[in-house]
């Protein structure tokens, strides 16, 4: 371990010249690597200054190294006294916001110094995109996870977890029937099985969404390394000191929608498990690149064949294709993932990518409408702010039929398709089709969006 932290140290103390990095000022890159906090607090400020993908390279660069060499002291001192209760300078500032990242009853166990670290690189990646760095970040949580298994006290197991935490309460599903607006599946989605390059291809030119069961049997998510299982995925996690952003509330069209930084443990004790503290509240890591902060679950699934099918071109007049942004050439397939209790939702939108997604565990509903129906969906506009919405609907396709004839009356007349996507099944959803989709049970998908 102290191989890779001289190497860490001497990589950040001396930048290639062409690093972004350098264009930060020179007084302030003379801190690094000692004097990482107030240099972390400086970059800080600079992220949320501009819109994220305004922001300078040098400051996401420096907020990245700063915080790597953040970590690097918290797991030097650890190393060096194990058994020493004293923390190093300016851990009770660290404790403070660890605190207030994770919440006070976070449920994590065993060496705090490795709780700290964690967390520092994990902001690193969540706020700045580990720039430049997300190979070092890697080494050292793998670091990390290879001094737990080796040196780390065992911890006692509590025993009501034994059995609970074996599998996810998929059985405590939302039945449909207790839907508004969802009365069972009525126009259901085309089905296929694991059909051909060359099928999908010819079904690809008739633009309709394809329903696909038998297409994920290899993926070891499904089998011997099972996403189904809260105790991998602990494990994969860190023991579930990993942190992750997650959607508070039901939609983040709701007025009480928010957000939040927590580990992932305490996401499962919260939200996801038997004993969740109140099942009446949702969070849900919803599209977030899992895959990029945790390399070991990108591993367990594997970027469908279909998607490097080259699209057909787009047909649908530019008039109804509401929020469909000219798209920047995807050369690799976009990962996002999706993991949260029963009950959570994505409002009625669309997206400027080819989607597959891919269903590894539980249940979700979804309702599809063709991209001619978008006059009936009422898009919204620009908002307060200029933020632009307008790839999402005003409906709330759960509010009653009273108040969707109230207020939207062509909605009543817009045509779709649905389906219930089960676990080990795939939805192509095609580029400019609107969506509306519903979690049934605790479920875990991964989408990919490819052009």
């Amino acid at each position: 371990m102290q191989h890779l932290l001289n190497r860490v140290l001497s990589a950040i103390s001396a930048p290639d010249r062409s690093d972004a990095i350098n264009d930060c000022p020179a007084s302030v890159l003379a801190l690094l690597p000692a004097d990482s906090d107030p240099l972390i607090a400086l970059a800080h400020a600079k992220l949320h200054t501009f819109s994220f993908a305004a922001v300078p390279l040098c400051w996401r660069r420096l907020y990245t190294d700063a915080s790597i060499a953040k970590a690097v002291a918290l797991i030097e001192h650890g190393l060096a006294h194990p058994d020493d209760e004293d923390k190093p300078p300016s851990s009770t500032k660290r404790k403070r916001n660890r605190d207030a990242v994770q919440g006070p009853d976070s449920g994590l166990s065993g060496e705090v110094w490795i709780d700290e670290a964690v967390q520092v690189l994990d902001m690193a990646v969540i706020m700045a995109g580990a720039a430049g760095r997300q190979q070092i970040i890697d080494e050292l949580i793998s670091g990390l996870q290879s001094y737990l298994k080796h040196n780390a006290a065992p911890q006692p197991k509590r025993p009501r977890l034994e059995k609970d935490w074996d599998s996810f309460p998929i059985g405590r599903n939302v039945e449909l029937s207790k839907l508004p607006m969802v009365p069972g599946v009525q126009y259901p989605v085309q089905l296929a099985t694991a059909p051909s390059m060359r099928a999908f291809e010819m079904h690809m030119k008739t633009t309709q969404p394809l329903r696909i069961k038998e297409a994920l049997d290899h993926w070891p998510a499904m089998h011997e390394r099972p996403w189904s299982s809260p105790a991998y995925l602990l494990d994969m996690t860190l023991g579930g000191r990993r942190l992750i952003p997650i959607e508070l509330g039901r939609s983040y069209t709701d007025d009480d929608w928010g957000q939040s930084i927590i580990t992932f443990k305490d996401f499962m004790h919260r939200y996801m498990m038997p004993d969740a503290a109140d099942p009446s509240k949702l969070g849900y890591l919803a599209q977030h690149d899992l895959f990029a902060q945790i390399p070991s679950l990108r591993n367990d699934i594997a970027i469908p064949d279909y998607c490097y099918i080259v699209p057909p071109p787009l047909k649908t007049p530019q008039s109804t294709t509401a929020g469909l942004a000219p798209s920047t050439q995807l050369d690799e397939p976009l990962l996002n993932a999706w993991f949260g209790p029963a009950g959570t939702v994505s409002p009625l939108h669309t997206d400027p990518y080819h989607n597959i997604l891919c269903q590894v565990v539980g249940k979700k509903y979804i309702r599809l409408y063709s991209p001619d129906q978008t006059n009936n969906l009422y898009p919204k506009g620009v908002e307060d702010g200029g933020v632009d919405m307008s790839n999402t609907s005003e409906v709330d396709a759960e509010a009653s039929l009273d108040e969707l004839e109230a207020d939207f009356p062509l909605f009543r007349q817009a045509e779709y398709v649905e389906t219930i996507l089960a676990e080990g099944e795939c939805l192509y959803i095609p580029v400019g089709w609107w969506h509306y989709v519903r979690s049934l049970s605790v479920s875990f998908s991964v989408s990919f969006w490819w052009n």
